[in-house]
């Protein structure tokens, strides 16, 4: 997984030459300094690089061809410290083929009021340079996002550090190629989906691989590398189990899936349990693993869940909290207290457990398999966000749903899984009236880390529609926005 670390947003500041060389020569020198403080500030992931003054509508062409074929340029950063006229930026922004966010701020914070006169007046312009470009964006119609305030303000430097995230999405999912090892469940409606509508979309590349062409990556595995594995593990974790031959097999397949995805440059993968030929498990401990390396998981063939989980974990680079694949799975109704237990049959990342997990071996009940190992684990506590990503024919839905995660009220000791317990916001009977009435699937990804800010930044930029399910939701309303949303999806 790429590091957003490694990604550059390029800052492109908008003048003219009607103030003369000295004035534009304090631009660049303010320009810099503003660059220099946010890449100073903790809140903002990667590298922000001053790219120029742009003066002319040749000047923006130019450094825009450049953002677009840069492969380490992520997204332009605009700023007007002047009145920059925004028939220069037609061109430019009409060729732009990488996220956008226009920073409207000045490099003074407060008005000096002894100082200020008309050369100050001509030099710091952005109150009403930034609403000519924002005029030229809104004209053209570009997807863009606004960020307002002082640039050496916390909560200014949040806001482009959460954008930055969201890119950090676009930029995954141009590249991201799934691996389906086994199809969609039998006759399950919501895990299908236009994969090609995906691809031209998202980029997502999803492609299927019989389960024979990764059956010789795992029988290849040396017992040598399963043994450092296994060392591995038992320092991350702790044993319950004495089927250690089931656990070295998990390990088997955790190398061989690996080795296959990193050989076809694959970012995330499925499976099925209802396609396993040649495989002695259902891979548990194994994708459990591997989405703790950050690649993304769908079971039953779920190739939408597999690629946001991906995009997901790229977004969350460095953040506390975990994110992974999950699925509602039963309800405690206790009134404006009821909550959810999530889980799946094996597969949750142990990303988002709250303690260390135990490794451990019982039957599966489905599939017709041997006992697979998993890790299994509570969750840990908080505000986190569900999502779901469905094909509503012709067009993509984001579904988000604000939820507060609580250990678990009660122990299970017969429950060998992953599972997180949550209120989802606003309350159990509202929710899921709305994730229902919204087509939110049964599979979800669960992230600690992220809000519906980054999601809804990475939904526009996707150019899809996105939904969100909060504590002050007005069910009547939201179920009215759908249908208007319905129809102007159609018209757009």
């Amino acid at each position: 997984m790429k590091k957003l670390q490694s990604y550059q947003f390029w800052f492109i500041t908008g003048s003219q030459h009607l103030y003369g060389e000295e004035t534009l020569k304090q631009v660049a020198v303010n320009s810099k300094i503003i660059v220099e403080g946010l890449n100073k500030a903790e809140d903002i992931p990667a590298e922000i690089v001053f790219k120029t003054v742009a003066t002319t509508s040749e000047t923006i062409e130019d450094v825009i061809a450049e953002a677009n074929f840069n492969k380490n340029c992520a997204g332009i950063i605009t700023w007007m410290h002047t009145f920059s006229p925004s028939k220069m930026w037609i061109k430019g922004l009409k060729s732009l083929q990488k996220p956008y966010l226009h920073l409207h701020t000045q490099y003074n914070k407060e008005i000096p009021n002894e100082e200020i006169d008309m050369d100050f007046m001509n030099l710091n312009q952005a109150a009403h340079g930034d609403r000519e470009h924002g005029f030229i964006g809104t004209r053209m119609r570009l997807s863009r996002k606004i960020v307002v305030g002082y640039w050496n303000d916390k909560r200014t430097q949040e806001k482009i550090g959460l954008w930055m995230r969201s890119v950090a999405g676009v930029m995954a999912s141009k590249t991201l190629k799934v691996a389906r090892f086994g199809d969609n469940m039998r006759n399950v409606a919501v895990t299908e989906g236009d994969k090609v509508e995906a691809e031209i979309k998202f980029g997502w590349s999803v492609n299927y691989y019989p389960v024979g062409d990764l059956l010789p990556y795992i029988d290849g595995i040396s017992e040598n590398e399963i043994d450092e594995l296994m060392e591995e593990y038992k320092k991350e974790y702790t044993f319950k189990t004495d089927n250690l031959d089931s656990v070295r097999y998990q390990a088997r397949m955790e190398i061989g899936i690996e080795k296959f995805l990193q050989e076809g440059g694959f970012g995330a993968f499925v499976n099925s349990f209802e396609d396993l030929h040649g495989l002695k498990q259902l891979p548990g401990l194994a994708s459990q693993r591997l989405m703790a390396k950050g690649y993304g998981f769908g079971p039953e063939g779920d190739w939408k869940i597999s690629a946001m989980t991906r995009v997901m974990k790229s977004m969350a680079d460095g953040l506390r909290g975990g994110t992974s694949l999950m699925e509602d799975y039963t309800y405690h109704f206790d009134g404006d207290d009821s909550l959810i237990l999530g889980a799946h049959m094996l597969e949750v990342c142990p990303s988002i457990a709250a303690g260390k997990p135990t490794v451990e071996v019982h039957p599966l009940g489905i599939g017709g398999k041997e006992d697979p190992a998993r890790l299994v684990f509570e969750g840990e506590s908080g505000k986190a966000i569900i999502v779901s990503l469905i094909d509503m024919g012709g067009r993509m839905r984001l579904i988000v749903n604000d939820i507060v995660a609580v250990k678990p009220i009660m122990e299970m000791p017969n429950l060998p899984v992953g599972r997180v317990m949550w209120k989802p916001m606003p309350n159990l009977e509202t929710s899921a009236e709305a994730w229902i009435s919204a087509g939110g699937a049964h599979h979800s990804v669960i992230s600690f880390a992220l809000s519906a800010d980054e999601l809804r930044d990475w939904a526009n930029m996707m150019d899809i529609e996105f939904v969100h399910i909060t504590q002050d939701i007005d069910i009547n309303k939201f179920k009215q926005d759908l249908m208007i949303s319905d129809i102007a999806w159609k018209l757009k």
